[in-house]
């Protein structure tokens, strides 16, 4: 079965529908995915740096539904801002 994402090493949307965090990285490009069951949200927040997330300050924040639509958007979103990233 192929990723979710052609970049990142996500897990399925069943993994955050559940409540599960992930935190993840491609080279000094990180984010962390922190659902929202009671609201059907997925909070999304990137940082660069070798950094860990408790202690960085956020460069971005974005919000996404949780729900396959909302999954969709936020792994185009995360890819987006890596190839912003990766081109600068």
């Amino acid at each position: 079965m192929a990723g979710a994402s052609e970049l990142f090493d996500l897990r399925r949307l069943y993994y955050y529908e559940s409540g599960n965090i992930f935190t993840g990285s491609k080279g000094e490009f990180n984010f962390k995915i922190i659902p929202d069951t009671k609201e059907k949200k997925l909070n999304v927040s990137l940082w660069h740096g070798i950094i860990c997330s408790d202690l960085a300050e956020m460069d971005k924040q974005e919000e996404f539904t949780l729900d396959e639509e909302g999954f969709e958007e936020m792994i185009k979103w995360l890819e987006n801002e890596y190839r912003e990233f990766e081109s600068q």
